[in-house]
């Protein structure tokens, strides 16, 4: 049996006021009691501290325990003490992506079939405007079923309140801001923006619909060759490779970026172009995250060459 003593990390925890306490993991050795077990026995005595809300330290340190590591390797002796802070309320990562790519599919049809609620009449839809209708509604119905069948998170959880920031960014920005801009009478079939102008060229938005499909269809790929790259219930990584991760890091990022980058050339929408900067910018802070976590972790067997986001760019 293995007996580790846990205190709060910084102020007394409201949800485990009975801290510090002994944790008693019985039939385990410092060998094989994982930060895990001690997170499980947490939450058996405090229902309501539960395990994703933990953050498990060593005595006096910030750096986070990873659930599937050992005491022993952790650097823990038998009688030993760790901290636990409380996290705050948590909400799982497949939540909080479920309802953020849920905005945009609800709406566009809304904007785009009732134009008389928000433009005060009819708008006759234009070409263009019936393929971004399209471009939109597949890629967020392929955002969500990646969401539930594709993606494998390293994370349980996150903070609660990151569901109404992440959402802003889909339902405000690529909902509806973009869909009241595009499905405007400005793009309607009738406007001199649109009637006699390559917008209303089907070659121009059939050309743009191919570099928009192989974007997302090429964003699919790697994004299961990641899934691929971690087993289920595993933390184990290794190095990305092939269909753009020869070029870059996260080329699910860049195909991304393509995708979005179609339409705001094709409609050449105000509100498609600063969706595209923010999230642009946004995705390739991630990527230089990625990327130096990629060379940190592999050292000298990581490609050299190889760029964050933008291939032989950056």
């Amino acid at each position: 049996m293995v007996s580790i003593k846990v205190s709060a990390a910084g102020k007394p925890i409201a949800l485990a006021r009975g801290l510090p306490m002994v944790v008693e993991l019985s039939g385990k050795q410092l060998e094989d009691a994982t930060v895990a077990d001690v997170k499980s026995a947490i939450a058996k005595k405090y229902p309501g501290f539960y395990f994703d809300r933990q953050k498990i330290t060593l005595k006096d340190s910030k750096n986070t325990l990873a659930d599937d590591i050992t005491l022993k390797v952790a650097g823990v002796p038998e009688g030993g003490e760790l901290s636990v802070k409380d996290l705050g309320p948590q909400m799982s990562w497949k939540t909080v992506f479920l309802v953020e790519y849920a905005g945009p599919l609800f709406i566009h049809p809304v904007i785009y079939y009732f134009p008389e609620i928000f433009y005060g009449g009819p708008v006759q839809h234009s070409m263009l405007q019936r393929y971004v209708l399209a471009f939109v509604m597949l890629h967020f119905a392929k955002r969500e079923l990646e969401t539930l069948f594709v993606h494998r998170f390293s994370h349980a959880t996150m903070p609660f309140m990151n569901i109404f920031k992440n959402s802003a960014h889909y339902h405000l920005g690529s909902g509806l801001a973009l869909a009241y801009s595009i499905y405007s009478p400005v793009y309607g079939a009738a406007s001199p923006y649109i009637r006699g102008t390559v917008r209303n060229d089907p070659l121009y938005i059939q050309a743009g619909a191919a570099i928009w499909l192989f974007s997302e269809i090429s964003n699919l790929i790697t994004h299961i060759k990641l899934r691929n790259l971690r087993p289920a219930g595993s933390r184990k990584r290794a190095i990305p490779q092939g269909y753009g991760f020869n070029l870059v890091s996260v080329p699910n990022y860049f195909f991304e970026f393509l995708g979005w980058l179609v339409i705001a050339t094709l409609t050449g929408s105000y509100a498609a172009w600063i969706f595209l900067v923010i999230s642009t910018y946004q995705m390739y802070v991630w990527a230089v995250k990625k990327h130096r976590a990629y060379r940190k972790e592999f050292g000298s067997d990581y490609p050299r060459d190889r760029k964050a986001m933008f291939p032989f760019i950056a």
